[in-house]
């Protein structure tokens, strides 16, 4: 880190690029299929067998030799002997489908030795030990192909990939019951302010409860990490004492409050005293200004503003990212998409500006309406999409088409 570069009131850009390239994701480790949804891979997943393992019937139907049925038809139906009868997971042994003959299959069941097509079973008549044929099935109908889906020593989900569950099924499909990924981190939040109250506690009046905590500390439940809390006074000894403790306790520090430079904003003095790397101080956003970052026991902390607002945008936009980088996220921000933007907004050209705001379709568009802060709670909870107002823009136009970061429904 060159320490003669700026470090205060730095653009956004700048500090979302400082915040990735000083954090590396911490270990990785073995997780089992149920503890995998949600998790990064840290290294390719290959398939050790083929699936399907063999060729299988789609259909409920007969397994017959394509050129028996060509000329079948509702009309002139071909009539075939029967030879038994296989369901999924038989053995296909004892099984050979020789001219003139077929053999009943349900959906799921391997192909038998000789047959290359399935007529579906609505095509079809028996009557004792015949089968008649009234569609013709050509070579390959109806019959899913050996390692179609997966074939054996393929790459079935590459590295840095989130696991959705459909992937976790590929996964399981493909003969593991195992994957590596990243470690998710043990992530510490301390909040601090002689007004702040521990949410369960009775209500004081001048006081509030500490809904900054809980929100952050959801963030984290939501992306698979677990986090401790704690509520601390606005004391130099005992926030530098729970510093001092939590980050022992943790692979990541984030502090709620006492950001800024007022005589009572003691957490950024107190890393300083504590000797940490402090990377940035300060960041040209709005809302959420006074963000601090830097490195403490080589471990990442944050000290995020109080308001909150402030508060929330800079966990989101710059704490977040950092948090999934350390989890080995490979694009470690929130989900983007475009919508068009219904009302006209304004920023500053010497600063970016994020504004929240809501959803809707119209037809086959997506629309972003921006809102305007009435309850700050209120309408954080409300909103479900950020938009920006980059750093050298004042204004964007209503109907304008723009890139918004989803908060809900992710």
């Amino acid at each position: 880190m060159n320490t003669k570069a700026k470090k205060y009131d730095i653009p956004f850009k700048k500090a979302l690029k400082l915040t990735l390239d000083n954090i590396k994701p911490i270990k990785t480790e073995t997780a089992f299929i149920p503890e995998l949804p949600g998790r990064i891979t840290s290294k390719p997943v290959k398939s050790l067998v083929d699936t399907p393992s063999s060729d299988i019937s789609l259909k409920d139907g007969y397994a017959v030799i394509s050129d028996d049925v060509i000329k079948a038809s509702p009309k002139k139906p071909v009539v075939l002997t029967l030879k038994g009868s296989l369901m999924a997971g038989s053995s296909t042994k004892n099984f050979k489908v020789v001219r003139g003959t077929a053999v009943r299959i349900m959906s799921g069941a391997t192909i038998p030795k000789g047959a290359d097509a399935v007529v579906a079973v609505e095509f079809t008549e028996t009557s004792g030990s015949l089968v008649k044929i009234f569609n013709h099935a050509e070579n390959g109908r109806n019959i899913l192909k050996k390692g179609v889906d997966v074939k054996k020593g393929e790459t079935i989900v590459g590295n840095s990939t989130r696991l959705w569950p459909p992937a976790v099924g590929l996964i399981a499909a493909s003969g593991h019951d195992r994957a590596a990924v990243f470690k998710n981190p043990a992530v510490s939040i301390i909040a601090t302010g002689d007004e702040i109250l521990a949410v369960g506690q009775p209500l004081v009046k001048g006081k509030v409860f500490a809904s900054n905590l809980v929100t952050i500390s959801s963030w984290c439940t939501h992306y698979g990490m677990k986090s401790e809390t704690s509520v601390v006074k606005d004391s130099e000894s005992e926030i530098k004492k729970a510093i001092r403790h939590r980050i022992k306790k943790s692979d990541c520090l984030i502090t709620s409050g006492g950001a800024w430079k007022g005589d009572r904003d003691l957490v950024v003095k107190i890393l300083d005293d504590l000797g940490w790397e402090k990377i940035y101080h300060r960041v040209k956003m709005g809302p959420g200004k006074a963000i601090g970052f830097g490195m403490l026991y080589s471990k990442p902390v944050f000290c995020l503003p109080g308001g909150p607002p402030s508060n929330q945008m800079a966990f989101l936009q710059l704490a977040l990212p950092g948090l999934l980088k350390l989890a080995g996220h490979g694009s470690p921000r929130l989900p983007v998409i475009n919508a068009i933007i219904k009302d006209t907004v304004y920023g500053q050209k010497d600063w970016t500006q994020f504004i929240h705001g809501i959803l809707t379709t119209q037809k086959d568009k997506v629309l972003f309406r921006p809102l305007n802060m009435t309850s700050r709670l209120q309408f954080m909870a409300e909103a479900d999409a950020i938009a920006c107002i980059p750093e050298g823009i004042d204004k964007i136009d209503k109907g304008s088409l723009i890139a918004v970061q989803l908060i809900s429904a992710l």
